[in-house]
């Protein structure tokens, strides 16, 4: 047995881990006990990926099988990562469709979650360029799902959280570009009121995405920098440029947990006034960067998840319907720059439908905030997931940790059917993960 826990390190938790090496093997694991789960690279932040007895790692299922150019169709294993896709087929003018906030998922947890990005409200998620799967089910079955062919099964795992079975391969779209480089935007918005109108004028570009200063309060309240994004073209990068940035390992690591009171009133105040004067002064013009800080911000600094402390962190990101989401996200945001240990990274999205049957997307906003683990924050965040539900919304499983059953039962609305499909699939329900002990599985 092996403690084990999720990118926010909480909670931390006994389970067997197995890494096999062959598809036979990965079968002989799920067959052997009851309560086992598929995981990536472990950046789902809670206990999605941590079995609820075998937690089985496919981080060595890491081929391409195929690729045809001509249609930018690619087979490959649950294990390869979308850091490797992106340097291996960046150069050849191909990228993932959808990317959500760090390169280093794999594909197999990309499609489990359905991650987004910051092109969900045009282009939605990533299960939308996943054309089919081959799903090892906890019955024992190897069957290969898509919309034609078992279309419950694939539409279940498409947002299901591993839940449907163990994901061995893919096939999906990759987008043909011209170049590694983002046409960038940055607009300087006074308050919430004038962010949400931002990102709605935004609607057209096909990135979008709002950093918060979740310290500002009173006529400051909701401050924030949107970046809009387009791909861009060959003609618009800098003499000399290569088409392809490189993509750099992290330079720089938090080398050892941080202690708790590092992140505290005054040095998240101070971080975000810093960096939202840095973002302002850039507002106004059109900028080409890399696609590896417009999309991926903190991957430039390794075990970043250390800065909280060594009880770890709750991420949560809930989504609220478009019609009352300006009250909801005013009434979130104030109580949250009350407390004083506000997220010094907090992201605002729009987003559209989602895709499978468990997908987290519906239009709408979509909040993303991070909490040290200390103090009252359970009790806190109990009463922020009051003010989601009776606005309609829901929080997103990859991110969770803490959610009540009541809570997620009132957000997804799906789940009956997903019970359903699900039975069909592993009627024993060998497949069971921390996640689903929580929050689906009888009691």
């Amino acid at each position: 047995m092996t403690l084990v826990s999720g990118w926010g390190r909480f909670p931390v938790v006994d389970s067997e881990v197995l890494r096999p090496r062959s598809f036979e093997a990965v079968a002989a694991a799920v067959a052997a006990v009851t309560g086992s789960v598929a995981r990536g690279n472990g950046r789902a932040y809670g206990d999605a990926a941590i079995g609820a007895v075998r937690t089985i790692g496919m981080t060595g299922f890491d081929r391409v099988r195929s690729f045809d150019p001509a249609t930018g169709r690619i087979r490959l294993e649950a294990g390869v990562l979308l850091s490797d896709l992106i340097d291996t087929f960046g150069p050849r003018g191909f990228l993932p469709f959808v990317v959500p906030g760090t390169r280093f998922v794999s594909v197999g947890g990309a499609i489990a979650a359905d991650v987004h990005g910051k092109n969900h409200h045009g282009e939605g998620g990533f299960g939308r360029y996943v054309d089919s799967i081959l799903l090892r089910t906890g019955q024992g079955e190897t069957i290969e799902v898509s919309r034609e062919q078992n279309s419950d099964a694939f539409f279940a795992t498409v947002g299901g959280m591993g839940l449907t079975g163990i994901i061995l391969e893919a096939t999906m779209r990759l987008r043909p570009v011209e170049t590694g480089w983002i046409r960038e935007r940055v607009i300087s918005a006074s308050d919430l009121d004038a962010a949400m109108r931002a990102l709605d004028a935004g609607d057209s570009a096909t990135y979008s995405v709002a950093w918060i200063d979740c310290a500002a309060r009173g006529r400051d309240l909701g401050r924030s920098l949107i970046y809009l994004g387009e791909h861009a073209c060959v003609d618009e990068l800098a003499e000399g440029a290569d088409r392809f940035p490189v993509g750099k390992n992290p330079g720089l690591a938090v080398p050892i947990d941080l202690p708790s009171m590092t992140l505290n009133r005054v040095s998240i105040r101070a971080f975000n006034e810093l960096y939202y004067r840095m973002g302002a002064r850039r507002a106004g013009g059109d900028h080409v960067v890399s696609l590896y800080p417009y999309f991926f911000p903190l991957d430039s600094i390794a075990d970043w998840n250390r800065i909280y402390g060594r009880r770890g962190f709750l991420q949560h990101q809930c989504v609220i319907p478009e019609a009352g989401a300006r009250d909801v996200l005013a009434d979130i945001l104030d109580r949250v720059a009350k407390r004083g240990d506000a997220s010094f990274l907090a992201v605002l999205k729009k987003l559209g439908h989602g895709d499978g049957v468990l997908s987290f997307p519906l239009p709408g906003y979509t909040l993303a905030l991070d909490f040290p683990v200390k103090g009252d924050i359970l009790n806190f965040l109990d009463e922020i997931d009051r003010l989601v539900v009776a606005a309609g919304g829901r929080l997103y499983l990859a991110k969770d940790a803490r959610q009540s059953r009541a809570t997620f039962e009132a957000g997804y609305p799906a789940l009956s059917r997903f019970n359903a499909i699900r039975k069909s699939l592993d009627p024993a329900k060998n497949i069971r993960s921390k996640l689903s002990q929580r929050l689906f599985d009888e009691v």
